[in-house]
């Protein structure tokens, strides 16, 4: 299978260098990659997986106090990032040639991987929104610390490239 839009096009792109930096990059990464492992596990295609683990944060605003510090009673009331992720993932995805029924799902698996915007209630999520889910969940850190993990560029870049190259290597694997 032939990926036109890979992890490495999005990690440059711009949109996603200025909107991934407010929640983490290193944390972006490190969702996408356990995202990787989860839809090994569970037969889930890994491309989607990984693109939606990288980029389900993209959509947040800056919840930060005058010290800093995240702002959790603010994120928790004011907070709609899923929804402005999903869309702004989407365009991202689009813009780049990724297939429109892919970036659709992959936005919805953005747009469900928490509830923190929505009112009380379950949701039934599909296989692909389950390991976006559990991969952000897996790697959080008490007091959002998982969103002060600095990377430089280059080594987030060189983790992307690897990733790609699982990626590559297993769906090569699939097709033969």
């Amino acid at each position: 299978m032939n990926r036109t839009v890979t992890l490495e096009k999005l990690y440059v792109h711009p949109i996603t260098q200025k909107y991934l930096t407010r929640s983490g990059m290193e944390h972006a990464i490190t969702v996408a990659e356990k995202a990787y492992e989860i839809a090994l596990q569970r037969n889930i295609n890994p491309d989607l997986a990984t693109k939606a683990g990288f980029l389900h944060d993209i959509g947040h605003y800056k919840w930060y106090q005058p010290n800093g510090q995240w702002d959790y009673e603010s994120y928790r009331k004011k907070d709609i990032h899923p929804i402005k992720g999903a869309a702004r993932a989407h365009k991202l995805l689009i813009r780049c040639g990724e297939d429109p029924v892919r970036a659709k799902e992959i936005a919805l698996a953005i747009l469900f991987h928490t509830d923190s915007f929505l009112p009380d209630g379950k949701l039934n999520l599909s296989p692909l929104q389950q390991v976006v889910a559990m991969a952000d969940t897996i790697v959080e850190e008490p007091g959002g610390k998982h969103h002060y993990r600095k990377i430089s560029f280059e080594a987030g870049l060189e983790r992307i490239r690897l990733l790609d190259r699982k990626i590559e290597n297993m769906l090569n694997i699939n097709v033969g």
